[in-house]
């Protein structure tokens, strides 16, 4: 490993605050006492990138998908065309091709799920200094068996907004049974950030600001 491949800052783009410190703590083990700069929104993220216009430190920035202010593919594009010395990796809990495909054509050069254990987010993330892209092993199999299957491509996906996956209809399940989610993330054996993600990103599909509306929906799909 040369002195130019070592990472020396990193960026936390991340709005759910516990979700956003342990993040910060990966970055920690992986690559040391490194300057890292935790933020919750694209627009703040675009201000500390701005500022370090000009700078050569190699840097990894850790992006969040669904932001507040709008789409991680958004910052990942900014950072392909403008940032040449930062490294755009997804920290999602998104493991199907819409997302994938997006956030790889629009320039992030890593993929990692949230529901990995942290030890094993560090050891992907310590890949990158090697050269290597960090990969969570579902998704490295997901886009060799998309180049391997002869099925149309993107363009034929169905909407995600339409259904829920597998994991998410299961987390809307527990909600609406009363739990909480520290315990729905005990009941499905996931990290509490994990389920946390998948809350918000359940509420966001289906338009709703409540355990009471999750109740209603999870009834209306049979989960209770």
């Amino acid at each position: 490993m040369t002195e130019s491949s070592k990472v020396r800052c990193g960026l936390v783009v991340e709005d759910q605050a516990d979700t956003r410190d342990w993040l910060v703590s990966v970055l920690k083990s992986a690559f040391g006492d490194i300057t890292i700069a935790a933020v919750s929104t694209l627009a703040e993220a675009r201000v500390w990138l701005d500022g370090r216009k000009g700078l050569s430190d190699r840097t990894i920035a850790l992006i969040d998908l669904a932001l507040p202010d709008g789409t991680g593919v958004d910052l990942i594009t900014a950072i392909a065309q403008e940032h040449p010395h930062t490294i755009p990796v997804v920290i999602s809990i998104y493991d199907d091709e819409a997302h994938l495909f997006d956030a790889v054509a629009a320039g992030a050069q890593g993929y990692l799920l949230k529901d990995q254990q942290p030890e094993t987010l560090v050891r992907r993330l310590m890949e990158i200094e090697k050269g290597e892209p960090p990969l969570s092993p579902s998704i490295a199999r997901r886009i060799l068996a998309h180049f391997q299957k002869a099925a149309p491509g993107l363009e034929n996906l169905a909407p995600a907004e339409i259904a829920l996956t597998n994991r998410e209809s299961e987390v809307l399940g527990l909600l609406a049974q009363g739990l909480r989610i520290s315990d729905a993330a005990a009941e499905l054996g996931l990290t509490r950030h994990t389920v946390a993600g998948y809350v918000k990103v359940i509420y966001s599909k289906l338009n709703i600001a409540s355990r009471a509306e999750a109740a209603l929906e999870a009834r209306r799909r049979g989960l209770i």
